[in-house]
Order: structure tokens, then sequence, then C-alpha cells
């Protein structure tokens, strides 16, 4: 058996300009990266520590730290389900498990996962939240046809009618972050269809949405941060008519396609979204959003500097992953050159 070694590092990565929501403002994305190599096999993961979920970059590298030895005797993803919880350091590690496998067996990660070869996806673009003129003037210089609005306080129903004006042709999803109040999702809600709304995405706190039913909205609504895991599909079900698969909080790619398996079951819309972060933390998402109804996954537009061979964004679509960036299989045609 080949020597197996662990190598984790902190990143940060300044962004073009400033990313806000209802819950703040940043201008770095702060990410941990993973690297496992077993003789001449390297597999890469990145994930973002989230504050909201307790995580930091500190506590996710410790974490790791702690079952180094278990992954340098050769852990692997069932194995890390044991030994980490599900959130941004298995993240990592997982993709990485991924990768590597994947080298080793001179196969790519989708074919390993049992999926079809992955094609364009289309993805969300995000408005990040600001007064209505601005939100309005931002989604003009977006190509896409699917903008995510970041809402979150008085004047939510100005900056949907504002955008809208400015932008007929789109499809919206509204993000509250958590910060809509029970009255004002109804008003919103009752309003949502006429301005191109095609999905409202976490209004109600996390913990306070016990008043949300599936199918009380002409729009679905959609779980994000009450939502984890695969385990959290059942009594998600009865409140929500989505849910919002990220990779970071679900334990990577395993857990992804586990949450997204369990959500179709249940007859959930479905959707892969993302934090902010490199296309290396990204590449990974982009094989689990194949066949999704919606997806956000513009996170490494915001940077102001990628990773190499990084995503491709045309228009409003994202291109599967290049070789040289994760999943270990060469570009397909369509893939150009970079």
């Amino acid at each position: 058996m080949a020597h197996i070694s662990l190598r984790i590092a902190a990143h940060s990565a300044p962004l073009k300009t400033a990313f806000t929501i209802s819950r703040g403002s940043k201008m770095c994305a702060e990410t941990v990266r993973v690297e496992i190599a077993a003789g001449d096999h390297t597999g890469r993961g990145e994930s973002v520590p989230y504050a909201r979920y307790g995580e930091s970059v500190a506590s996710v590298i410790d974490q790791i730290e702690a079952v180094r030895g278990e992954i340098e005797l050769g852990a692997g993803r069932a194995e890390l389900k044991l030994l980490l919880p599900a959130g941004a350091a298995r993240c990592a590690v997982d993709c990485a498990l991924w990768e590597l496998e994947a080298r080793q067996a001179g196969r790519s990660v989708w074919q390993l996962a049992g999926l079809e070869d992955p094609g364009p996806v289309e993805t969300a673009q995000t408005v990040t939240l600001a007064p209505p003129a601005e939100m309005a003037r931002l989604a003009t210089t977006i190509p896409g046809q699917l903008l995510k609005l970041k809402l979150g306080g008085p004047g939510d129903m100005e900056r949907v009618a504002a955008v809208h004006g400015a932008r007929p042709d789109a499809r919206l999803i509204l993000d509250g972050n958590e910060a809509i109040s029970p009255a004002d999702l109804d008003a919103l809600a009752r309003q949502a269809a006429g301005l191109g709304v095609v999905l409202i995405e976490q209004p109600l706190p996390a913990g306070r949405d016990d008043t949300l039913r599936r199918g009380r909205f002409a729009v679905p609504v959609c779980a994000d941060e009450s939502a984890h895991t695969a385990s959290d599909i059942p009594s998600l079900s009865a409140r929500y008519d989505g849910v919002n698969v990220k990779l970071d909080k679900a334990g990577g790619l395993t857990g992804g396609l586990e949450m997204l398996r369990a959500a179709r079951a249940a007859g959930l819309v479905t959707m892969v979204g993302c934090m902010v972060a490199s296309s290396l933390s990204l590449a990974p998402a982009v094989i689990a959003a194949q066949g999704c109804d919606f997806a956000d996954l513009d996170g490494p537009a915001w940077l102001a500097g990628d990773v190499p061979h990084g995503l491709v964004f045309e228009g409003g679509n994202v291109l599967p992953p290049d070789a040289r960036l994760w999943g270990n299989r060469p570009s397909p045609p369509h893939v150009r050159e970079r």
C-alpha cells in the first residue's frame, strides 16, 4: 500500500467587491484546502468554514488534524462519516478522497459515483443586498437569466419590483437568509409570481419555521439554513417545497449526493448551492448539480483571482470542471483550453 500523506492549509482570497447578505458583508473568502497524496496520486478538496454553524478556519483545521492518523492509515469515505460530523471539515476531506480514488482508478469522479457525464449547468447569479435602485442596476450587468436576490429587511418588495422592472426577462430566486418576517413573507409570496419569482429561499429563521407548510404558496419555498444532511429531509418535506443542498454543510460530495437522493424521493424541488469560494470548492458541486431543478454556483465569480484551470462561466451557465482542476477526466469537447 502506498504511503499516504495529508496536507492542510488555510487560504484567504480577496473578493472583487463586497458580498452582502442580511447577516453582514465580507471582502474575503476564507477556506480550508486539503491534499491527500498516496504514491503518485493526489486528491484535493476545499471547504468554507461558516460562522453561522459555529465553524472557523482554525476549528475546521483542528477537526481534520484530530483524525490525521486515521486518514494517513487509509480511512476512506465510509470511515470518514464515522470520524467527522457533517460540515466543512468532512467536506474538504471527502472531496479530496473522491479525487484521489478517481486518480487511482483512472476514472472520473462521476463514473465512480454512478452518474452520467456532466454537462453545462444553468446557475443563478447573485445580486447582493443593497438599496432597490442599486440592485436593479447590478441586475442589468448580469448576462444570465436566473438571478438570486439577497433580501432581508424593510424595502424587500421594492427591491424585487425594481429588479423585475430592470430585468423583466429574468427568473428570480429570493433569498432571505432567515431575515424575512412571517407577515412580510405572506405579502411577498402573494405578489412573487407576478414579479418573475420562481423560488423563495429560507425566508424564516431555522428553528422558527414551523408556520410554513409545503404547497402553501404559489411559488415554492426552499430550505437552506434549516437543511444540513439527508436526515433532515423527512421533517423538511412537511414544511418546505424544496431544499438547497450545500456540500460544505452536508459533509462533501458523499453527503450531498445522499441528500439529493433523499430530497428527490420525497418529491422536493432540488437545488445545489455554494458558499463564496474558489473553483476547487465548487467543482464537486457542479457534478452534484447535474439534473437538479436549480443551481447557485457562482461563488468563484466573486473572487479577484481564482485557482488555475478554474470553472468557466458562459452566459448563465457553468461548464463541467476541467480535469486539471478536479475530477480526473480529460476535458469534454465543449470546454475550451484556458
